[in-house]
């Protein structure tokens, strides 16, 4: 079984239309951490140490946040800056983790049609996570296309919440039980666009591993 770690970052979880739900979710799995950054620390003091532990001892990082003006919000950036430190995660010696996977599972209040050249915010949301992308990149882990839920404050009253709290699901068991087909997923732009890519079954494959 693949260990997944799940870091949540919402600066105002009270008002959370979605990601409150989404982790509910998430911590109900086995084989599934999931840990919550902003309850863990208030005061912005990460204990850089545990956090690097934790790393090492999964092999998929997920990302679970709201966008914050094109980018995290702040603590999840703060862990960025602390953790992933330059002998660890890149740099002489920093390896721990190389061929690790890496997920967003981002949800934006903006419909999806304003994330394009023509729309409000100019730039496609991929684009826009470019930093994100890169971030992994440099920590030698492989970036899947990020998981959207675009206009996500309306999305409970459409219905898409619901379906949208499924594909997480899907998406986080197939990671734990090695059945994405990994090769059809990094063909996407984002995950699950027109659908997840799964694997046919473990007996077709025999899986796959992400080191």
């Amino acid at each position: 079984m693949t260990r997944v770690l799940i870091l949540t970052a919402h600066p105002n979880p009270g008002y959370s239309r979605i990601n409150q739900r989404l982790s509910a979710m998430a911590t109900s799995l086995s084989g599934v951490t999931v840990v919550d950054l902003y309850a863990l620390y208030p005061s912005f003091k990460i204990d850089v140490g545990l956090e690097q532990q934790r790393l090492k001892e999964h092999d998929v990082i997920v990302f679970q946040f709201p966008v914050y003006w094109y980018s995290t919000p702040a603590l999840l950036k703060e862990w960025q800056d602390l953790v992933l430190e330059y002998g660890f995660a890149y740099g002489d010696g920093g390896s721990y983790l190389a061929n690790k996977l890496c997920l967003l599972a981002i949800t934006a209040g903006g419909a999806e049609l304003a994330y394009c050249a023509d729309g409000a915010n100019r730039f496609p949301i991929r684009t826009l996570l470019s930093p994100l992308e890169q971030m992994a990149g440099l920590c030698q882990m492989k970036f899947l296309p990020p998981l959207v839920l675009f206009s996500s404050h309306v999305a409970a009253k459409d219905a898409r919440a619901e379906q949208h709290v499924a594909k997480y699901k899907q998406v986080l068991e197939a990671l734990r039980d090695d059945q994405l087909d990994l090769p059809k997923v990094f063909e996407q732009n984002l995950l699950g666009m027109p659908m997840i890519p799964l694997l046919s079954g473990k007996g077709d494959t025999g899986g796959q591993s992400h080191g």
